[in-house]
C-alpha cells in the first residue's frame, strides 16, 4: 500500500471538516404540514316532546294573556263605575237593588255550572270572580259598585250558557282542557280543522291564513276553535296564534 504524502496527510481531514461543517449548516427539510381536519358540521335533531311543549307553553302563555286583558279591563270598568257612583251620590244604586241584582246573578251563575257540569266552561272562573269582587263592594256599602259588578257576572253566566246551547264544546274528551275563557286568536297559515285532536281524524274544513277563530279548549298539542262561520272543530296549535288587533294591548 502506497504511504500517504504528506500533504494528502494534511488535506484528508480538512475535506471531512468541510464536509461536516456543510452538513451542519445546510438548511433543515421543512416540517410535514399538520393535516387539515375538516370543519364539523353540527346538526340540531328537534325533538316532538320539546315542540309540543313549547306548543302548550305557547298556548298557557295566550291564556294567561288574554285573562289579564280581560280582567283588567273589567277592573277598569268598574273603577269608572265607582268613580261616578261616589261623584254623584243621589245616583247610587240602593242597598236593595243591590242585594237583588246580585241574587238574580246568582243564580244565572248556579244555571252556567249546572249546564256545564258535563262539558265544562272557560266562563265559570271569571263569572264566579265577579261575583266575589261584588260582594266586596257590597260589604262596603258601595252598592253602585256591587250592582255593577253583579251585572256584569250575570251577563257573562248568560253568555255561556248560550255559547253552551250552541253547541260550541260537546262533551270533554279525554285529555281536553279548558281555557280560563275563550281565546281570540286567528290562523297563522292555511290549516286544516279536524274532527278531533289528531291527524287521524277526517279534515271537517279548511280555513284561509289569518282567519279568526276562538278557542276553547286544548288536548296535547291541538286546539278546539269555533270559526265565524259557526263550525268548530281541532287545529294544531302550530297554525294558530295571537290576532293582530289584540296585539300590543
Amino acid at each position: 500500500m502506497e504511504k500517504m504524502r504528506p500533504f494528502q496527510r494534511f488535506l484528508v481531514p480538512l475535506l471531512f471538516g468541510a464536509a461536516a461543517l456543510a452538513a451542519a449548516c445546510s438548511p433543515s427539510s421543512p416540517p410535514a404540514p399538520s393535516p387539515v381536519r375538516a370543519p364539523v358540521e353540527t346538526v340540531t335533531v328537534k325533538s316532538p316532546e320539546a315542540e309540543q311543549r313549547a306548543s302548550r307553553a305557547e298556548l298557557r302563555l295566550l291564556e294567561r294573556e288574554a285573562q289579564i286583558e280581560e280582567l283588567q279591563g273589567r277592573l277598569d270598568a268598574a273603577r269608572q263605575e265607582v268613580v261616578r257612583a261616589m261623584a254623584k251620590l243621589q245616583t247610587l244604586a240602593s242597598r236593595a237593588e243591590a242585594a237583588s241584582g246580585m241574587a238574580e246573578a246568582e243564580i244565572a251563575f248556579d244555571s252556567l255550572k249546572s249546564a256545564a257540569r258535563q262539558q265544562g266552561s272557560p266562563e265559570i272562573g271569571e263569572a264566579g270572580e265577579l261575583l266575589r269582587q261584588s260582594t266586596t263592594e257590597f260589604n262596603k256599602q258601595n252598592y253602585g259598585g256591587a250592582l255593577y259588578l253583579a251585572n256584569e257576572a250575570k251577563s257573562l253566566a248568560a253568555a255561556g250558557q248560550e255559547r253552551l246551547a250552541n253547541g260550541d264544546i260537546g262533551e270533554l274528551r279525554s285529555g281536553e282542557v279548558l281555557f280560563a275563557l275563550p281565546l281570540h286568536l286567528q290562523t297563522t297559515g292555511r290549516g286544516n280543522v279536524r274532527e278531533g285532536p289528531g291527524t287521524n281524524f277526517k279534515v271537517a274544513f279548511t280555513l284561509d291564513a289569518g282567519t279568526p277563530v276562538v278557542a276553547y279548549s286544548y288536548a296535547d298539542v291541538w286546539v278546539r276553535v269555533s270559526a265565524e262561520n259557526g263550525r268548530s272543530g281541532w287545529i294544531s296549535a302550530t297554525l294558530v296564534g295571537r290576532r293582530q288587533e289584540h296585539a300590543g294591548h
